[in-house]
């Protein structure tokens, strides 16, 4: 047997019987031989750990726009979505690998300046835009000069499903769904804090009576509550989920369309309004994969691919170049 035959024989002592064993894996969208040491999916987390997209988000804005130092950066946030859920994974007997590889993923399609970029080419573009479904078009054809990742099924299932309002088809996908908001809302109270955009008095008290009062208690209280509540369904239950929902809604109205954070963001819009109607007007002005994107997909897609996979400061540059050479 080769070692990924004794990992997947492995599989089926350990999981649980609704987990997705690598065995059984859907395939890819190109057939490739398997190796004779990874399984599928652990094949797929390296494939997306080495792609580009991967370091571009070092320097892309998790949520505050042009926080310094120790704030959380887009990669940051990945890194920690990725450790909630498997940690969750391995308490609820599911694979790891497939976790793992899908929370690495989920934010590959994410524009500069966070969600006021996708906002703005949502708004801009006829195509839409939304950074799940860039996420699929990263790993389908923008990766690898146009040969894109060529991934499992399954991962890319639970890339294009893992926002709050989605499914995906396998509990996997459904963890890294719910550690996507258990990461962010608690990684954006502590960056708000750390930036005195909030204080501790300013979060609701019966929030922090039911998750905790810092940070790794309210991880730890939600973290637990999933791993409780789920058995045929991936879920969180009770007050826990009425405090994470409450706590959740206070953030929107609370730190992010509010004050100075409201403020940069609405320049960085600005920002990406003018670079998508330069590129939209000017022919040529892309580099050659993208201008033949355009061709092929429509200008206002083509523009998108770009400008979604550009980091902040290469956004900014750009913007300079163009209109204060």
């Amino acid at each position: 047997m080769t070692l990924r035959e004794r990992r997947e024989q492995a599989e089926r002592y350990i999981l649980r019987s609704d987990a997705t064993f690598s065995a059984d894996c859907k395939g890819r969208e190109r057939y490739e031989a398997p190796c004779e040491v990874r399984t599928e999916f652990q094949r797929d987390r390296d494939r997306i750990v080495h792609s580009k997209a991967f370091r571009r988000l070092k320097d892309k804005t998790q949520v505050f726009i042009g926080a310094e130092d120790h704030f959380r950066v887009r990669l940051t946030h990945t890194l920690e979505v990725m450790q909630i859920a498997r940690t969750i994974a391995r308490a609820l007997m599911l694979n790891e690998d497939l976790t793992e590889a899908i929370a690495m993923g989920h934010d590959l399609g994410h524009t500069p300046f966070g969600h006021a970029g996708e906002r703005a080419l949502d708004r801009l573009a006829p195509c839409g835009f939304a950074h799940n479904e860039q996420s699929i078009r990263v790993v389908k054809l923008l990766e690898k000069d146009g040969r894109g990742l060529n991934l499992t099924y399954e991962v890319m299932d639970g890339i294009l499903n893992h926002r709050t309002r989605l499914n995906a088809a396998t509990p996997e996908g459904n963890v890294v769904r719910l550690s996507d908001k258990i990461a962010y809302i608690n990684h954006d109270i502590d960056d708000a804090l750390g930036r005195g955009d909030l204080t501790l008095s300013d979060i609701p008290a019966d929030c922090l009576k039911v998750l905790g009062h810092s940070r790794a208690q309210r991880i730890d209280t939600m973290v637990k509550n999933v791993i409780q509540s789920s058995e045929s369904e991936i879920r969180m239950t009770g007050e826990v989920d009425a405090a994470t929902q409450k706590m959740r809604r206070f953030l929107f109205d609370t730190v992010y369309m509010t004050g100075e954070k409201k403020q940069r963001e609405d320049r960085a819009e600005l920002l990406i309004e003018q670079l998508f109607h330069y590129y939209m007007k000017n022919k040529g002005a892309m580099p050659e994969e993208y201008e033949a994107l355009a061709e092929r997909f429509g200008r206002d897609r083509g523009v998108c691919d770009y400008i979604a996979g550009m980091t902040d400061n290469y956004a900014i540059r750009k913007f300079n170049g163009i209109y204060h050479p």
